[in-house]
């Protein structure tokens, strides 16, 4: 007998400005991404250099999983959080980035360090790393955010005990137009968010 399971928690990252389970706990005038990104990193107190060497969609990715998962993990011991993770345009954004690198005969500098970019689940390694995360993760893309399917996948997993807790959402990120949803779901009763599912929290 499959069990319910509840949402825990959520955030939103857009418009230069974080929503955690619908109260706004970080927003700024808007600027880019880049900055946006490191502002947040900055007032979140976040000790973590490698971001900086992160691609931009493994940054918002990052930010949102921060803020989730570091009062739930911790980092002594592994933790059996499953990462199902979705979005439109892969890692397009990195891949331009790169392509421009090789493309100049005249000027040919491909760089290690944007091309281990160019493969959009390389953020579910970043945030594995971070949390000591060694559970099931995938990164589908689709047109638009599929919440049934995401819903559907996070319940099995739940399920199945291939995993404790699931983070599960959308990252995209493209032309410095971006949007995060995250949530974590087990199956832990919940009263926070009885009446609301995945595809109401991503529209709020």
């Amino acid at each position: 007998m499959t069990q319910k399971t509840h949402i825990q928690s959520y955030i939103t990252i857009q418009n230069n400005e974080i929503v955690l389970n619908g109260t706004s706990v970080f927003k700024i005038e808007p600027t880019d991404f880049g900055d946006f990104s490191k502002q947040a990193y900055r007032n979140f107190d976040i000790q973590y250099p490698k971001f900086f060497k992160m691609d931009a969609l493994s940054k918002l990715a990052f930010l949102g999983s921060e803020l989730l998962l570091s009062p739930i993990t911790s980092a002594d011991q592994e933790n059996n959080i499953a990462l199902v993770f979705a979005n439109k345009s892969s890692s397009l954004d990195t891949d331009v980035k790169y392509q421009k690198s090789i493309s100049d005969k005249e000027n040919y500098f491909p760089s290690p360090a944007v091309f281990v970019y160019t493969l959009p689940n390389i953020c579910l390694g970043e945030i594995s790393i971070r949390h000591q995360l060694k559970s099931e993760n995938s990164f589908f893309i689709f047109d638009a955010f599929n919440t049934e399917f995401m819903s559907n996948y996070s319940d099995i997993l739940l399920n199945t005990n291939k995993a404790d807790k699931v983070l599960c959402g959308w990252v995209e990120f493209f032309n410095n137009d971006y949007k995060a949803f995250l949530c974590t779901i087990s199956k832990e009763e919940s009263t926070k968010y009885t009446n609301e599912n995945i595809n109401t929290l991503y529209n709020k």
